[in-house]
Order: C-alpha cells, then structure tokens, then sequence
C-alpha cells in the first residue's frame, strides 16, 4: 500500500501528530507550523504564509536560509563519498579541522566531530575525565548543555528534573545573573562574589575531585546571561589553573559569529579555555555536525593512550562538508562584522521598547544574540511568566501575536529572545522591532 503525500496544510500536521513525537512537551498540545520551504531569513508554511525566523529556528541558522554555497558542497561532496567509517581520514574531515582551529583561541587544534552539542559536551566530559583522572564537573545552573543524561545534568535547565537522578558527578553553582543576583542584588556595580562562590565550591567539594567547569561562552536559552565585570572569566580561569581543573567552554549556541565575534570567549579575550564545545552554527543546520577542540597539550596525552570516544556516524563525511562550506560563507560573506555591526542596531531598538514599554524590565545580550526580559512591575522585578511554570496568559497572547504577524520569535518564561540570521539587513530588523513593539502593547496591560 502506498502511503499518499502529504502537501496540505492540514495533512502534514495530521501526519507528523499521528506518526512522530515532538520534542519538550504534551503532544496533545502541540501546534507544530507546516513548513514547506524557506530563504533567506525567512520561511513559509504550507498555505505560503510567509514568517521571518527572529529566533534563527533554535540559535542554529547562523548564515539563513537557502545559501547556494553550502548546499552546492553538499550536493558535490554526496556525488563523490557520502560516507566512510570514523576511522578514515578525508578531505573535508581534515580541511574543517584545520578551519576550526584558525578561529579558536590560545593553542586549542585537534578536533573530535559528532553529531549534536549534546554529544559535542558529553565527549568534553568524557575527554576531560580520561585526561586527568578526576570525576567531577561543575557547572551553572541556570544553562543548558544538551540532552543526553551527563549533558542535561551538567544543565541547570530544569528540563532536566523529569530525568533525574541523572548522573552523580555534576555539581551546580549560581550565575553572574546581574538582573537577579543573589549576591549584589541587582545593583549596576559587579561584585564578583559569583566569581568567589564558585571556588567556594570547588573548595567543599574537593579540587582533587574536580575535573572540569563548563562555561557557555555567552550564556543562551537560560536567558542571554553574561557577567557584567569581565574579570568574572577572568577570575573563573585563575580558578582552574590554581587547582589544575579544565576549562570547558560550550559554543554550541554561542559560536560562529552570534555574539558578533567567531565564539562568544572572544568577548573576553585573556580566556584560553583548555576545551571548546560546538555546534548548531557549525553548518547552520543544512547538516547535522558537531564538534569538541583540544589544545595541544591534552591532544598529545592520547597519542599514547587511547582516547575511549568513538560513533559511527563521527567526522561523518557530508557534514565536514557542510561545515567547510559554512565556515566559508562566514569568511567570505563577512557574516561576523555584519552580527557585530546590526547588533548595534538590534541594541539601540530594543532599548527604544524599553523606554517605550514598562513590561520590559532588561534588555540584554550583544550582536544578534539578545532577549528582553518582561516584568509586572519594574520596582519588584516580579517576571510576567514564573520560572518553569505554565506559560502565563500576557506570555500566550505575545506568541500568538507574533505569530499572527508573520514573526517566529523564541517565547520561554518571561523572555522573548532576538536572534536572528546573521545576514539580516537593517530594514528587516526594523520590521521585526516594530511588530516586537505592537506585540509589547499587549503586555503593558497587565503591568501592575
């Protein structure tokens, strides 16, 4: 029996709800969008509407959508070897490798490829423990680092308690979350007692036990986090070398010019992390690809001792790639600068909403990797949408809205993130602010 295809609008949705699972949610709640195809910044369902991707669909389509460069390699690279067995070498195995490590900070060169920032992390651990012996990692609770039980639990994300008990060796400390710190309380000045908590816990917890900290580059779908004082990082690696821990920094969301620099370290440039996890950015979701990076110094530990890590679908061919090719588009079409130079832009709009709009009580982030943060009430700071709660009523109408207006944005908690491709254009930006602004209206009016 043939199957029909499915082109309708409705057929799809029937289709995916009646045979697939859809991820972090009730399936009865799901209202997935048909789409059938997409460029440039924007995408369409399957009646042609048409939406522009605010959100980059999950961080990921850095270079947007359709770009011939990419997808020509792909096609040419399928034509002469799809795929061999991780114990190979090839071309664009070896070429993106060599790409990766131009980029990167300090001496960080070898590269072991997967295929998820989940995986990408999980081989951080695994490598870091097989390096030097000790057990533990520690890491922020407000952050993500994937899915995979070491991942998830190394995430604060509380997508992570229905797995619980995860594995025992991930530790939790608190976040240089400026708006809400627990420890300046808010004020515009940066203590650093964040900072001097974490090696408080790496004291209780016992530095010979300890064989890592993880670090997002630029904290993501926790809220765009960053520490006000860039002698955090600072201080974060003084505390590594001090008690010989590794510093792993995640670039799965962070990478490949979302901060408008390559990595979202590069903002804090006297850090040289030991390991550097990749991602999403890495071939802009046209392929699957993943990435974990080395210095030399640990790389040259396992050309003695064999580094226990390995999947078939490791370096896979058509990805590496995929990846080449977006690595170039980067180079060449100056996608970085133009991150850097319309996240000026994107800064100066969603300060405008702000003074505009008193349900926005923090706009945050740099290049086109930034979320405004909504409240009731400014004085109290008391979020629009509680912390891992059921979406509130304000929050429900904003993701309507804006999807009513042709705009996918990333709605979570009391958060609307701004995350675009990084080729957008100053008017597109402009038309996406001023549905953001029409959308804000409608929060304003249960700010108490």
């Amino acid at each position: 029996m043939t199957t029909p295809t499915a082109t309708s609008f409705d057929e799809i949705i029937d289709l995916n709800k009646e045979y697939t699972l859809f991820p972090w949610g009730a399936q009865g709640a799901v209202n997935p969008i048909p789409v059938t195809n997409a460029e440039g910044i924007y995408f369409y369902d399957a009646n042609g509407k048409k939406y522009i991707d605010f959100n980059s669909q999950l961080m990921n389509v850095n270079i947007g959508y359709g770009n011939k460069h990419v997808i020509d390699a792909i096609k040419r690279q399928a034509d002469q070897l799809a795929y061999v067995y991780p114990g190979m070498a090839t071309d664009p195995r070896g070429k993106l490798g060599e790409k990766i490590a131009q980029h990167l900070p300090g001496t960080l060169k070898k590269t072991f490829f997967s295929l998820s920032g989940t995986e990408a992390n999980e081989n951080a651990f695994k490598i870091a423990r097989q390096y030097n012996g000790r057990a533990k990692i520690l890491s922020r609770y407000r952050s993500f680092h994937g899915q995979g039980f070491g991942a998830q639990q190394a995430g604060g994300d509380p997508r992570r308690i229905p797995n619980e008990p995860g594995v025992g060796w991930v530790v939790h400390f608190h976040d240089p979350y400026q708006y809400r710190c627990l420890f300046c309380k808010g004020q515009d000045h940066c203590n650093l007692s964040c900072a001097e908590h974490i090696e408080q816990t790496v004291i209780f917890e016992g530095p010979e036990t300890i064989s890592a900290i993880i670090l997002e580059g630029y904290s993501g779908s926790s809220g765009i986090m960053a520490p006000p004082d860039p002698q955090y990082w600072t201080k974060v690696q003084e505390i590594c070398r001090k008690y010989g821990i590794l510093l792993i920094v995640d670039e799965v969301m962070s990478g490949f010019g979302r901060t408008g620099k390559w990595f979202g370290v590069d903002n804090y440039p006297d850090v040289q992390p030991d390991i550097v996890t990749m991602a999403k950015g890495l071939t802009s979701g046209y392929l699957p690809l993943a990435a974990t990076t080395v210095t030399e110094e640990i790389a040259k530990h396992f050309e003695s001792k064999p580094l226990m890590i390995g999947g078939t679908y490791a370096a896979h061919t058509l990805s590496c790639a995929a990846g080449v090719a977006c690595v170039e588009v980067y180079e060449q079409e100056g996608l970085v600068e133009n991150s850097a130079k319309m996240g000026e832009v994107l800064t100066k709009g969603l300060n405008d909403l702000k003074a505009e709009h008193p349900s926005v009580g923090d706009v945050r982030g740099v290049g086109l990797f930034q979320v405004l943060e909504l409240v009731k009430n400014r004085e109290t700071r008391a979020p629009l949408s509680e912390f891992n709660k059921p979406e509130s009523e304000p929050m429900k109408q904003i993701r309507s809205y804006l999807l009513s207006k042709g705009m996918f944005a990333f709605v979570r908690w009391n958060m609307v993130f701004a995350c675009p491709p990084l080729i957008i254009n100053r008017d597109q930006l402009q038309e996406s602010l001023s549905i953001l602004n029409d959308a804000l209206s409608l929060a304003d009016k249960f700010v108490e």
